[in-house]
């Protein structure tokens, strides 16, 4: 028996693929065949890669959370290379699965390489050639590495940028009343790796991220006084007090450029929206209607902003679009209340709290998701590429982050101790 024969016999063994069309046959029988083909309702096999244990569990951890469908078991070889397939082409073509990802990591000066590769199946050709990336050997800078991996592989398939190596911030609260402790933590995208960036007595509030993702502005109310806006460097160090007014000062949001901040303050009677440098100053006050404006947060290109005013009536919260350039507002919503607006990275979408549902909405004020009651009254925060949504809820009694796909990948949870609260998404890293 001719090797290639042996290859197809161990192929319809390993994955019950039929190879030969029933049509050819002239038994009835052989028509009646019902094969399932798991492998086929995969759209990426992924081949662990060569000398690797720590970046390969991550990066098919990652794309397994999306629509992409990702399978690692099954696969008729094990590949490191688009050279190690020339001979077996034809029998991953067979397969019907479009995108073949492999690689191999490789030690050089104390640093780990990885060489990897995602493969058009269907014309052999590497997408966008090899691809390689250098990272320090430690488990925080390999694990780092896995999600840039992840983000570049989504890309090289979808054409949209992955968001895997974006982090997401997060309020756990432990007690209550004077008990009261709240932490302000970091965790990266995959639920992994939290760490906590500040801990304080009292509440903390509405974590910020700056566009270059370095910096968060937060705020802080402690016992018998107002809420204070602190910026703090996510590396480490002491945060500065931004809004030492006396007024609840709350909701702060960076300009696209990094340089300003939105933030809500009652310092000079009902709460209005201000914009400050985001190094202190002093503030300037942008509404002026009678209500109260709170919840602030700036659109991508800076033109504008969205906001909450119940101008409309008492508990008739709305969302409203202020423009910079003429100073007109303009009403966006049209849910019977509508809160905590936030911006999708591309502006084409906000999220936001419709009554105690947590749902998303088109600049045109018309809902496209409904992500139902969490339990918890906030909105949802974006990831980098508007594909998925990040969201606090209580199940069980526990504080779960949620992290959902908008477009058919898998959501999954991550519990914490106490309450938690505000999850919100980081920039994509530059």
């Amino acid at each position: 028996m001719h090797t290639d024969k042996k290859l197809c016999i161990a192929l319809f063994a390993s994955t019950s693929i039929l190879l030969i069309s029933p049509t050819l046959f002239a038994e009835p029988a052989v028509l009646e065949w019902n094969y399932e083909i798991p492998v086929q309702q995969n759209q990426v096999a992924f081949v662990p890669f060569a000398g690797d244990s720590v970046l390969s569990p991550i990066v098919l951890n990652d794309l397994s959370k999306t629509e992409l469908k990702v399978t690692s078991q099954n696969l008729p070889q094990q590949p490191h290379s688009s050279g190690e397939l020339a001979g077996s082409l034809p029998v991953w073509q067979s397969m019907g699965i479009p995108y073949l990802v492999v690689g191999t990591t490789r030690s050089n000066r104390g640093k780990i390489v990885t060489d990897y590769e995602v493969i058009d199946v269907k014309s052999g050709r590497v997408i966008e050639g090899k691809q390689s990336l250098t990272a320090d050997n430690n488990r925080e800078s390999l694990r780092y590495a896995g999600h840039v991996i992840s983000d570049k592989v989504y890309e090289l398939i979808t054409g949209i940028p992955g968001d895997f190596s974006g982090r997401i911030a997060y309020i756990e609260e432990i007690g209550a009343g004077k008990e009261k402790v709240s932490r302000l933590k970091v965790m990266d995208a995959d639920g992994e790796n939290a760490k906590t960036i500040t801990e304080v007595a009292g509440s903390i509030f509405s974590p910020a991220w700056s566009p270059d993702g370095s910096r968060i502005a937060y705020s802080v109310q402690r016992d018998k006084s107002y809420p204070v806006i602190y910026v703090q460097n996510v590396s480490g160090g002491g945060a500065s007090a931004l809004t030492p007014f006396a007024g609840s000062n709350l909701s702060p949001s960076f300009s696209p450029d990094g340089s300003k901040i939105l933030f809500s303050s009652s310092f000079e009677g009902s709460a209005h929206i201000y914009e400050m440098s985001a190094s202190g100053g002093q503030p300037r006050r942008l509404t002026n209607w009678p209500s109260s404006e709170v919840q602030p947060s700036y659109a991508p290109d800076g033109k504008s902003f969205v906001f909450v005013s119940d101008r409309a009536g008492f508990n008739k919260p709305q969302i409203y679009r202020y423009e910079f350039g003429s100073g007109r507002t303009t009403k966006v919503s049209n849910s019977g209340y509508a809160t905590s607006p936030q911006y999708s990275s591309d502006g084409s979408q906000i999220a936001f709290l419709s009554g105690r549902a947590a749902a998303i909405m088109n600049n045109n004020g018309a809902v496209t998701a409904n992500l139902g009651n969490t339990g918890i009254d906030e909105a949802p925060s974006f990831s980098p590429n508007g594909k998925r949504v990040v969201y606090a809820s209580k199940q069980g009694g526990k504080g779960v982050l949620t992290i959902k796909s908008l477009n058919g990948g898998e959501a999954f949870g991550k519990s914490g101790q106490g309450v938690i609260r505000s999850p919100v998404w980081s920039p994509s890293p530059k």
